[in-house]
């Protein structure tokens, strides 16, 4: 009995050391582009609602970038060339047209832009999405509604 609670606290010990040997080699994962983001831009410079908002281009995003390492963000440029796609798919570029403003601010309080670049649906499949995401508790207004609808339907419609 004794034999094995030494050898199991030899394995244990072995194992312990691998582990800590594996974290000391000062290897670090790939980080991805949210990771990225939530480090560099959450620092109390401001929150993710600018981010949220803003459907840049890639050339957007690159100087929004310069500009904030220009005011003393800190990126290194292996991590910018994986911010800047992450942002153009996250937060890319939508069509412009009324209604843009109103889809920017009240739906991307809950979705990111992929989930409405990528739906396509008819107009009344539309009209049905904005009235779940009313009974959600959208703050979409009764004035807004016709103009968010005509907008999606239009810009993300059946093709």
């Amino acid at each position: 009995m004794a034999a094995h609670k030494v050898w199991l606290v030899s394995v244990t010990v072995a194992v312990a050391m691998v582990f800590a040997a594996a974290a000391g080699t000062g290897a670090q994962q790939p980080r991805d582009g949210e990771q990225i983001l939530n480090a560099s831009c959450s620092t109390g410079c401001h929150d993710s609602r600018p981010i949220q908002t803003s459907a840049k281009s890639q050339a957007e995003w690159t100087e929004t970038i310069a500009t904030m390492v220009d005011r003393g963000a800190t990126i290194s440029d292996q991590d910018k060339a994986i911010l800047v796609p992450y942002l153009v798919r996250i937060y890319g570029p939508i069509p412009d047209g009324r209604g843009k403003d109103v889809v920017l601010n009240i739906c991307t309080m809950c979705h990111d832009l992929t989930r409405i670049k990528r739906s396509r649906h008819t107009a009344d499949e539309w009209e049905d999405v904005l009235s779940t995401m009313l009974n959600e508790g959208a703050p979409l207004s009764d004035e807004d509604f016709p103009i968010v609808l005509n907008y999606l339907a239009k810009s993300f419609g059946v093709e």
